[in-house]
């Protein structure tokens, strides 16, 4: 493991279904998998989908087979389908409300969760946001589902609250910093020198990250 502060143990599941964003959660799953994540696959089914730039998926277990207690980590990408639209008809399903009540059940246990773009307003009409601070795309897309959370709606690239981070879908690379650090990945100088070198190409952020044996 690379400067990790603990052994990892229980794996990380990442949600997919169709249209699923698949830039959304990568810097996130293959850091966590260099520092020795396992990193599960949890779909609707085990049957597979594609995402929206037609990547076939094989999920490893049905979204019903999945408890909090086997988990460290659900990961939510956004998705066409979190949106009540002409794509989720098409696709023959516009609800993976579903998603959003796992999401509840590992927080009621103390589970992490980590949502980006659609799924944040899934997490909306769940109620999740309504006492967490969180983000999104922008303040108005999380208002049209008609939750009650908008007083702790905050402008940031990503946002950690207890066990939950949320951003918006053009922080990939802050969402995975989050991730990161709620699972201990990396932490202080090492955590930032990461998102220096993926977000801003700083090339002094990776002698930080060379000392540490962080790459």
């Amino acid at each position: 493991m690379n400067a990790t502060t603990g052994r990892p143990g229980k794996p990380v599941h990442l949600a997919v279904y169709d249209t699923l964003a698949d830039w959304e959660t990568g810097h996130a799953t293959a850091h966590l998998a260099r520092a020795g994540h396992e990193i599960r696959t949890v779909g609707p089914t085990t049957a597979p989908v594609r995402s929206i730039g037609g990547l076939r998926i094989q999920p490893d277990l049905a979204l019903d087979a999945l408890r909090p207690e086997d988990s460290a980590l659900l990961i939510l990408p956004g998705a066409d389908l979190w949106n009540v639209t002409s794509a989720a008809t098409a696709a023959g399903s516009g609800d993976l409300a579903p998603f959003a009540r796992t999401a509840r059940a590992f927080l009621d246990a103390g589970v992490p969760v980590a949502a980006i773009c659609g799924a944040t307003a899934g997490l909306a009409r769940e109620g999740l946001l309504d006492d967490r601070d969180h983000t999104s795309a922008v303040s108005f897309y999380l208002a049209a589902t008609g939750y009650a959370g908008g007083g702790r709606y905050v402008e940031a690239d990503a946002v950690t609250d207890g066990a939950l981070v949320t951003a918006g879908p053009t922080e990939p690379v802050a969402f995975a910093r989050e991730i990161l650090r709620l699972l201990g990945v990396y932490e202080g100088e090492v955590l930032d020198a990461w998102y220096r070198l993926f977000h801003d190409s700083d090339a002094a952020a990776y002698a930080v990250l060379e000392k540490a044996g962080a790459l």
